[in-house]
């Protein structure tokens, strides 16, 4: 069997492989079906949440206990992200992806009929846990499998997972929900692109032996540290909106007990001699510098995800089918603008640093556009800064992972691969929880000031309007306000970021006319 990849060394992090040729057809169906699988955790994650209230109403779960199967999904994701490449690697990518793959859809197939909330919990982490394990070992496939002269449009198809499948969940949410009307298609909706995923990835990717020394060779007192740590911090930051942060005593011990296990875990890593994250490859700038950005970015990101749909919903009455314009405004031009953007990129004239500013420009503009938000907005009056931001995602997203990923070795990849993705994730929670805080905190505050403006409007007339009448109208405008003001916010971060974009080392062009390394035959 045709294998493309070279046996690894005792004790590597990964095999030193010769990437296989662009014409290698399996080796590329794996990848196609690694791709497929990212894809579908993606929409797993973000589809669950996005119809979380009809699951609830269909089960009879309470507002708040509900809320806990996001996080309880979320915490899975996290702590398997770190860890994900050295199981491939140990395991081999066509084991382990398969097992992981495998252990998604069977849950998916019966979370529906499953009605204690408690155990409900426990599956929902556990396939939280599964499917973390894919999109890191797509950006590992596409680092490992990939020529210099393919490998872009490898990292832009995992640069869709952050671009495409999100804003494709909000159509996809709406279909389950509202178009055929069954809920529990929010679960089963995995399992097709599961199947498919599997065949591809068993008929693609060579059978390789399980690396059984590695096990005595982990920093396992490091893994039994972080994943608590990790699990505490998502607890906080997904549930610190909802209890009021430090008012909660659970979210105070989460928080604090969770960064302060995050540092010892951080610590065991940098002296162990084989890590699962090696925290010494961010001596270097651009992975340093690359990783600021991409925390940063994932925060910007939501002004074209979060808040037209935290604007929609509440103001409008929207439900996910009606919502789901603006998501596909968004996701539809990623199928072709991610590898256009790897396309411009290997041009030797084009300097990423620029089209990485340029898409953060765009995404400015549109969080302006954003930002003239008013009481009378539908979807349509969106539709501008969801065009500008279809095309500043993908400069932003390949040009920043271009930028990281070209200072890296090949047997660096699965350290950089759990880095990135640990990093996404909790760069998403961070996110959501900030943009959420913020806009609460906003909203509040407009509230009091039209309330005590409204106080003075209304002394003037011999018949001031009742408190419920003032509110009415008050609730719904200190919401557009606040949305108001996050898209400015996110709008200046972008613009903030684009100086230390700026600051990191140019990276040529890959020579396109250089001769893919042949596979290895195994």
């Amino acid at each position: 069997m045709t294998s493309t990849t070279l046996p690894a060394r005792p004790g590597s992090p990964v095999a030193e492989a010769a990437p296989a040729k662009p014409s290698s057809l399996r080796p590329m169906a794996g990848l196609l079906g690694i791709f497929l699988a990212a894809m579908m955790s993606g929409l797993n994650n973000r589809v669950g949440a996005l119809a979380l209230a009809d699951v609830r109403g269909a089960l009879g779960f309470g507002v708040d206990d509900a809320s806990w199967l996001s996080t309880a999904y979320t915490a899975g994701e996290l702590i398997a992200m770190p860890f994900a490449a050295w199981f491939a690697v140990t395991l081999s990518v066509r084991r382990f992806h398969l097992w992981m793959l495998g252990t998604c859809a069977v849950l998916a197939v019966l979370l529906p009929f499953v009605k204690d909330l408690n155990l409900l919990l426990a599956l929902r982490f556990l396939q939280g846990i599964g499917s973390g394990t894919l999109i890191p070992i797509l950006m590992m496939a596409a680092l490992k499998f990939l020529p210099p002269n393919i490998r872009l449009h490898g990292l832009a198809l995992y640069a869709m997972t952050a671009t495409f499948a999100p804003n494709l969940s909000i159509w996809l949410a709406g279909q389950w929900t509202d178009g055929i009307s069954d809920w529990r298609w929010v679960y089963w909706q995995i399992v097709p692109l599961a199947v498919v995923a599997g065949l591809l990835v068993t008929w693609g990717l060579s059978r390789d032996a399980i690396q059984m020394e590695r096990f005595g060779q982990a920093n396992w007192l490091g893994m039994a540290i972080g994943i608590p740590a990790l699990c505490l911090i998502t607890v906080a930051l997904d549930q610190g909106v909802r209890l009021d942060w430090f008012n909660s005593p659970l979210i105070t011990v989460a928080l604090l007990g969770g960064f302060i296990l995050l540092f010892v875990y951080l610590l065991t890593e940098w002296y162990h001699p084989s890590p699962f994250l090696k925290l010494q490859i961010l001596g270097r700038r651009n992975l340093a510098l690359g990783c600021t950005l991409f925390v940063l970015l994932l925060v910007v990101l939501l002004s074209g995800s979060l808040l037209p749909a935290a604007y929609l919903g509440p103001a409008q009455g929207y439900r996910s089918m009606q919502t789901a314009p603006i998501g596909l405004i968004v996701a539809l031009p990623q199928l072709v603008l991610g590898s256009a953007v790897a396309v411009l990129l290997y041009r030797k004239w084009v300097d990423a640093r620029l089209v990485f500013s340029l898409g953060l420009a765009l995404i400015a503009l549109a969080c302006l556009a954003g930002s003239r938000l008013t009481a009378d907005w539908i979807w349509e009056q969106f539709a501008i800064a969801q065009a500008f931001q279809a095309f500043g995602q993908p400069m932003a997203v390949v040009s920043m992972l271009f930028l990281i990923t070209s200072v890296v070795q090949p047997e660096e990849g699965p350290y950089i691969s759990g880095t990135i993705n640990a990093l996404r994730a909790f760069g998403s929670l961070l996110g959501a929880a900030v943009v959420g805080q913020f806009t609460t905190v906003r909203a509040r505050f407009h509230a009091e000031m039209l309330l005590d403006h409204a106080g003075l409007v209304g002394n003037a007339f011999p018949n001031p309007p009742e408190p419920s009448q003032l509110m009415s109208v008050i609730g719904p405008q200190s919401l557009v306000l606040s949305i108001a003001d996050a898209y400015r916010v996110l709008g200046i971060l972008a613009l903030l970021m684009i100086p230390l974009v700026l600051r990191l080392t140019r990276i040529p062009a890959p020579d396109l006319g250089a001769e893919s390394p042949t596979s290895s035959n195994g």
